[in-house]
């Protein structure tokens, strides 16, 4: 899919091109079948709120729609990638639109577009990211919404949602490198390529940045005098009031929900809210550095948002019987980090069983240009007793849900890959054992800020790896029948035809609490998701 969202056009491009592709002239289809003007202009009454970043943008979205629903907004979240099914990344009012509607809004859309096709001007049916972007944003129209929260899909200068003309806000997660193909191999290309969605006059955040690419980012709103803002610590929003809870786990989210209350809040004050917070003494910025955005008292409201966001694939937890499932679909060093760090402190916090084993397992693949070995590498502290691999496809004979399938690789390519990644896995076993880069020198193992797994039996050997064909298989093993909501037919001839295979079934048979990490990729946590929980394919 990256190859249509590459960075071919600038944004006056492809705003021709919305035109070219909307027809003349320029509208399409509304709810009735009657004709409705769509023009790019008319993008802006839907009160848009537009958010990039490397890690943490999708969370940020959930928290901040999740805050003005509990205003009694309607609301629109078009996001990326989905998990399950192609409808999650379009929401009205947190929910994916239904199947009905999805279906009507998808024909009237493409019938419209083959009707205005013009090969003489070479605009031809837009691909599947900027015809999905094209449809939020007709599905958003024509169900007036009160605001739609727009993810951007990659980078942002050159993103297909960057056609928007005048956001309500926009907000910049933290950054990392991702997608050096496309968007550079440091992170000063890359914070160039994130500042690309700041527009004139339109207040923009950001939360703490390394010194380089902050530094991009402010030179890139002072050229089209964007007012951007750097966002304050949670921690600043908490002081004299009570603690604010977060839907979404992890420590990392709460640089997110900070994110999220300082882009809803602007918003509101955009749109004429009264109820939006009250300031708190403000703080001064140090010279040469960006403004701090204001430090206020989350409201109610607010607080109830941030207490009830869900974001399914992205720090999750499923207990399950004696199975607890840990679900993040982390893909990124730093992100990686965050994962393990919230894994490690999930496992600090849960009850050891009275009597028996615990076995803790990891269920892992990558795709694309990222560095597998260097995500593997920081996975390796975590001690886990079984690496499992296998391919983002659900099931071997997946015809029911094209949803997931990747058209791009064949079969034999991804395992391979998966092979090279158990080969990483094996080698960093092998290696000598090095201290610990997750533990603080000096730092008492049972100390308050320890990050130090629950107690564990001493590894005298390697940890045991496996590869599977598909999500379905890996899980029929790890499982054993021992997962109440996953039973699957039985497993096929040959399956447990490994001496691994064979002990670790014993093993994970008699084990009292078995500990699955998911990680990796979020169509892996999606085709997890899809076994686990049937009900969201329906």
């Amino acid at each position: 899919m990256s190859h249509l969202k590459a960075p071919r056009h600038t944004p006056g491009a492809l705003r021709k091109a919305f035109l070219a592709m909307s027809g003349d002239p320029r509208n399409f289809p509304g709810a009735s079948g009657s004709h409705t003007c769509f023009q790019v202009e008319d993008l802006d009454q839907l009160n848009i709120i537009h958010i990039t970043g490397t890690k943490g943008k999708g969370s940020t979205c959930a928290f901040t729609e999740r805050i003005l629903r509990s205003y009694g907004l309607k609301t629109g979240f078009f996001s990326s990638p989905h998990l399950v099914q192609v409808r999650e990344r379009i929401r009205i009012n947190g929910q994916p639109i239904s199947s009905e509607l999805f279906t009507k809004h998808f024909w009237r859309l493409y019938h419209r577009l083959e009707e205005t096709k013009d090969d003489s001007s070479c605009v031809s049916m837009p691909g599947y990211f900027r015809f999905l972007t094209l449809m939020a944003f007709h599905v958003f129209l024509q169900e007036k919404v009160d605001l739609a929260v727009l993810e951007v899909g990659i980078g942002g200068a050159y993103d297909c949602t960057n056609i928007i003309r005048k956001p309500v806000v926009c907000g910049i997660t933290s950054l990392g490198i991702d997608h050096t193909g496309l968007l550079g191999d440091t992170m000063e290309k890359i914070a160039w390529q994130k500042g690309g969605i700041f527009k004139s006059g339109v207040p923009a955040f950001t939360v703490l940045q390394p010194d380089e690419p902050l530094a991009v980012l402010r030179d890139r709103a002072q050229q089209i005098s964007c007012p951007l803002y750097l966002c304050p610590p949670l921690q600043a929003l908490e002081e004299g009031g009570p603690p604010l809870t977060l839907g979404l786990e992890g420590e990392h989210q709460r640089s997110n929900a900070a994110l999220a209350l300082q882009v809803a809040r602007c918003w509101l004050q955009q749109k004429g809210y009264q109820d939006a917070g009250e300031l708190k003494a403000s703080r001064p910025s140090l010279p040469g550095q960006l403004p701090l955005a204001p430090v206020f008292q989350p409201t109610p409201r607010m607080q109830q948002g941030l207490r009830h966001t869900e974001w399914p694939g992205r720090t999750q937890l499923l207990r399950r019987g004696p199975l607890t499932w840990y679900l993040d679909g982390a893909h990124t060093t730093s992100s990686m980090q965050a994962c393990v760090r919230w894994f490690r402190q999930a496992l600090h916090r849960c009850e050891r069983p009275d009597s028996g084993s615990e076995v803790r397992v990891l269920l892992f693949n990558s795709t694309g240009d990222r560095d597998s070995a260097a995500l593997l590498k920081l996975l390796q502290p975590c001690q886990f007793d079984y690496a499992i691999f296998c391919p983002n496809l659900a099931e071997m004979a997946s015809t029911d849900n094209a949803d997931q399938q990747n058209f791009t690789v064949t079969l034999d390519q991804v395992l391979l890959r998966c092979l090279a990644h158990q080969q990483h896995w094996s080698r960093l076993h092998e290696e000598q054992v090095s201290p610990d880069p997750w533990s603080t020198p000096g730092q008492e193992q049972d100390g308050p800020a320890s990050l130090l797994l629950a107690p564990h039996p001493p590894h005298t050997h390697s940890a045991s790896s496996l590869v599977f064909s598909c999500i379905s298989h890996a899980l029929q093993w790890i499982t054993q029948g021992r997962d109440p909501l996953f039973q699957p037919p039985s497993p096929p001839r040959g399956l447990l035809a490994h001496p691994v295979a064979d002990s670790g079934a014993m093993v994970l048979q008699e084990a009292a609490a078995i500990h699955v990490l998911v990680t990796g990729s979020l169509h892996l946590v999606g085709g997890v998701l899809k076994l686990l929980e049937p009900s969201l394919s329906q």
